[in-house]
């Protein structure tokens, strides 16, 4: 496992304890939820599963001709986990204060996200053939070496 491969999964594991504890605090504190539903929702369904799910692709699918793709990684890695942090601190913010000078900000998370699927999509796209072109390939190599 990879470097930014362990580092999705440690991390999905982080938003899955912030969406845990949010959904406990909205029962202490249901003045939260106005506040909170949406980055609660975001954090479980994009940092819990999405991350889990393009950290176990990137480590498990198999890489034809070993290729290594630790770039698309970084790449996936900070644009998703970086504009999911953005939204999980502007968007309360924005819907606390009203402060509608804030959107924009939204708007880059937004933006930020869709380039890491966009990169995820890339990069799986370069690692899934169908089983002929897998055995081709050993084929290939074979004759190389």
């Amino acid at each position: 496992m990879s470097f930014y491969e362990f580092l999705f999964v440690r991390s999905s594991l982080f938003y899955l304890l912030y969406t845990a504890l949010t959904g406990t605090a909205f029962y202490l504190w249901p003045g939260l939820i106005a506040y909170f539903k949406t980055t609660h929702v975001h954090a479980g369904l994009v940092g819990f599963f999405l991350g889990m799910v393009m950290g176990v692709a990137f480590w498990m699918m198999p890489r034809p001709g070993q290729i290594r793709q630790e770039g698309l990684e970084r790449a996936t890695y900070f644009l998703l986990n970086g504009g999911l942090l953005l939204r999980l601190v502007t968007e309360p913010w924005l819907l606390y204060t009203g402060n509608l000078t804030l959107r924009p900000l939204l708007v880059v998370s937004g933006l930020l996200q869709a380039g890491a699927v966009a990169v995820f999509a890339y990069a799986m796209s370069q690692r899934v053939f169908t089983k002929e072109r897998l055995f081709e390939m050993a084929q290939e190599r074979k004759r190389k070496s």
